[in-house]
């Protein structure tokens, strides 16, 4: 096979899904550089406080991505067979588990905010700016699971351009309610970190209703209306549980990973933390096109897959690797070349820029090998819905690598910033030779069926 795909076609489609993905995941960097600034003007522990919190609220976000991404294998596969009723059905399944896990991350947070905090941090202060942040943000699990599972379908079936409308809209009041409450701006009071978690869910209402909006009253690819909501979906519950359970399962791992991470991290001391979350924000501004590709990959591999073309989705596959290496590589210079301007733009400790800048090294050298990686593991490799093997990767290369390896290095050994970030993401450079290997192989392929009695497709039709 030819490592790049010689049909056009294939390329204008690709950029049709995976821009609009991108412009919108830079658009949410852009508001938690923003929020990252902000709190960087008030100092080192409001930084860390939002920081640490959002690493529990991204654990939920983690889970919405894998309930959105499993759902959209199926509904893309569907997509491609024609088969509407299957993806209403797909769509409501994930409905319905979302809801119950909004609402159990909602209790978690409102019965003990502080000891949330206490497993990232032992310091009082940073654990005082993260409770309030959490408390106000409670009722983001619904809005935001929502408008992200909701995001998911839209670019499933070609339209990622609603999804970035609304974030557009969300950004810029964002990015106005937080200069308006964290430092008292038009005659509101100066809120702080907690004004930063005001502003993001006033966004959120916005997003959600655009969002969800659209979906429910406006979309006809899916064509999901309230009506819908109450489908039986007994029939295609087996099918949904055997493709998507293992993406939630590997995605909230990955989530919980992450956070285990961060309590490294944070146990390492503040200036680490700060550190980080400067890097994390750079890291996300150089990942945007890659996570364009990823999710646009999943998607194409799943339409071509539910069309039957199984030698074109093999060659697909390839090209996406091979785009993800080149993509990694221009991120990694992107890295090194506005590192110390980004580092220069926060207000921090000598010792915290320092240990910033080398971390931003490490950053540029993991990038590379994970851009290849993400597009396989969360796009060309998840939309044959080889999901199982995929769960199986993740658990193995972070819990028992990168995890122990980076507290080990970072708690005990007490190795230099660079060398502790590198062992942190360990498993990135594994992940991505053992998926390319999983590539060659063709074993990723995976048949997905449409169990759902003939009767009911005529009646849908």
């Amino acid at each position: 096979m030819n490592l790049f795909v010689r049909d056009k076609l294939f390329y204008r489609m690709l950029v049709s899904f995976a821009l609009p993905i991108a412009l919108q995941q830079l658009i949410t960097v852009g508001v938690n550089m923003a929020d990252n600034m902000m709190l960087g003007q008030l100092g080192e522990a409001p930084m860390s406080g939002a920081t640490l919190a959002n690493n529990f609220i991204t654990i939920f976000q983690i889970m919405c991505m894998g309930l959105g991404m499993g759902a959209s294998v199926l509904v893309s596969r569907f997509f491609g067979m024609n088969d509407r009723l299957s993806m209403k059905k797909s769509v409501n399944i994930m409905f319905r588990m979302l809801f119950i896990t909004a609402t159990f991350f909602s209790i978690i947070t409102f019965l003990m905010p502080a000891g949330i905090m206490g497993l990232f941090t032992s310091e009082e202060e940073v654990i005082r700016q993260g409770t309030g942040y959490l408390l106000i943000s409670i009722p983001c699990y619904y809005l935001n699971g929502y408008a992200v599972t909701s995001s998911l379908m839209l670019r499933s079936v070609g339209k990622a351009h609603v999804p970035l409308v609304a974030s557009c809209c969300s950004f810029f009041l964002n990015i106005f309610c937080n200069w308006v409450f964290i430092f008292g701006k038009l005659g509101a009071p100066a809120m702080g970190v907690n004004g930063a978690a005001l502003g993001t869910l006033i966004a959120r209402v916005v997003e959600f209703t655009i969002i969800f909006g659209f979906l429910l009253f406006r979309d006809t690819n899916i064509g999901l209306r309230v009506s819908d909501l109450t489908l039986p979906v007994s029939d295609l519950l087996p099918e949904y549980i055997r493709i998507s359970i293992p993406v939630l399962v590997s995605d909230t791992l990955l989530g919980l990973g992450n956070s285990a991470v961060a309590v490294v991290m944070g146990h390492i001391g503040a200036s680490f933390v700060a550190a980080n979350s400067i890097t994390t924000v750079v890291m996300s501004l150089a990942t945007v096109v890659i996570q364009g590709i990823s999710q646009a990959s999943c998607t194409i591999t799943g339409i071509t897959l539910g069309k039957g073309e199984v030698q074109k989705a093999q060659q697909q596959g390839i090209t996406f690797a091979a785009l993800g290496f080149i993509i990694g590589g221009f991120g990694c210079l992107l890295i090194l070349v506005i590192s110390d301007l980004v580092v220069g733009a926060y207000k921090i400790e000598p010792k915290t820029a320092a240990l910033a800048k080398d971390l931003m090294t490490a950053v540029a050298l993991v990038i590379w090998f994970q851009a290849a990686n993400s597009i396989l593991t969360k796009g060309t490799l998840r939309g044959g819905g080889d999901t199982k093997f995929l769960m199986v990767a993740d658990i193995i290369f972070l819990w028992i690598c990168s995890i122990p390896l980076g507290a080990l290095t970072g708690l005990v050994l007490k190795w230099p910033g660079f060398w502790v970030y590198i062992m942190l993401r360990i498993d990135q450079f594994i992940k991505c030779i053992v998926c390319i290997v999983r590539l060659r192989s063709g074993k990723w392929i995976k048949k997905i069926d449409n169990k759902i009695d003939n009767k009911a497709k005529l009646k849908e039709a």
